[in-house]
């Protein structure tokens, strides 16, 4: 078939993924995200509500575009997970290693996403963050290795 000469061929379609990144408030999850995205490290804490990225990677030899959400970390805006998880392909759960009860926050949500994607099927990582602060360190590396 011939296209009109003003149209450009199409391009064939680059495969998304939708990677949803959790965790308790003011584990680092958006400084994180930034210094994935932007290679930008943030300082200063600005609780997010939503904010969304994207960000071209090669997965398996292949070029694809992730579309990372970093979401809010505090119990207000917890009526919002259920539809990020529900969207979510792949999921970041950050913990402060800090911080024992951002660690054990994650088990509640990991079992959430398990719930609402209704398989145990689901691609998930575990990231112990703020590591530039070992000497205040509260979660055994064990403990993140398990």
């Amino acid at each position: 078939r011939l296209l009109p000469p003003c149209l450009p061929p199409p391009k064939a379609s680059m495969r998304e993924y939708k990677l949803v990144v959790l965790g308790s408030g003011g584990v680092g999850k958006s400084a994180l995200t930034v210094q994935f995205v932007q290679s930008i490290f943030v300082e200063k804490y600005d609780p997010t509500i939503e904010d969304s990225y994207r960000k071209q990677v090669e997965v398996d030899g292949q070029q694809c575009m992730l579309e990372i959400l970093d979401t809010a970390g505090t119990e207000q805006f917890t009526a919002m997970r259920d539809l990020y998880m529900k969207n979510g392909q792949g999921f970041v759960l950050v913990y402060s290693i800090t911080s024992q009860s951002t660690f054990n926050d994650l088990t509640d949500l990991r079992e959430q996403i398990l719930r609402v994607k209704d398989t145990d099927k689901v691609p998930m990582v575990l990231c112990g963050n703020k590591c530039d602060l070992e000497d205040d360190r509260m979660v055994g590396k064990d403990q993140g290795g398990n």
